[in-house]
């Protein structure tokens, strides 16, 4: 028998079966699959892995059955996989989607805050400048401003009042 030949390593006897079910196998590739290429892509692969495979062929069962076996599981392993890309896609595309809306947002809250940044008065713009913006204590700040720490403490509650009214006035 020729798939016993081949068992047992015969290459002639491999290569006189790849060319008697290369068609069968396309065959049920390309109707689990439905498309040409990824038919082809899988015929391929499975003739490639049938000497691995070839081992685990019985000989009380036709060779037929036993290929049918091999490409089907070739076959659901195929959509699986598909399956596992496309979710993992859709999973890309939302946490894109999801990074998007974040910029965005991110994008006209700096915008905002640029804006209210201009309305308020130079004094208290340098204030949050060095404290919020350079990260400075109120006693830094105020040496650098040539002010009392208290001064730099009174104008940034006066900053987070006016932002505050800014916020509301713009809900209204």
């Amino acid at each position: 028998m020729l798939a016993t030949a081949a068992v047992q390593g015969d290459a002639k006897a491999f290569g006189l079966l790849i060319a008697r079910h290369y068609d069968r196998i396309y065959r049920v590739a390309w109707r689990v699959l439905g498309a040409r290429e990824a038919a082809e892509d899988m015929a391929q692969d499975v003739c490639a892995a049938l000497p691995a495979k070839l081992s685990s062929f019985r000989a009380d069962a036709k060779f037929s059955t036993w290929l049918y076996t091999v490409t089907m599981n070739a076959a659901r392993d195929r959509l699986r996989r598909r399956a596992t890309r496309a979710r993992a896609n859709e999973g890309w595309a939302e946490t894109t989607k999801l990074a998007q809306a974040q910029a965005a947002e991110a994008s006209a809250d700096q915008e905002w805050l640029a804006e209210a940044m201009i309305a308020l008065p130079e004094d208290l713009r340098e204030t949050v400048a060095l404290t919020l913006g350079e990260d400075l204590t109120h006693a830094e700040a105020a040496e650098a401003l040539g002010v009392s720490q208290g001064t730099v403490s009174w104008r940034m509650s006066e900053v987070k009042r006016r932002l505050r009214a800014m916020v509301e006035e713009q809900s209204v």
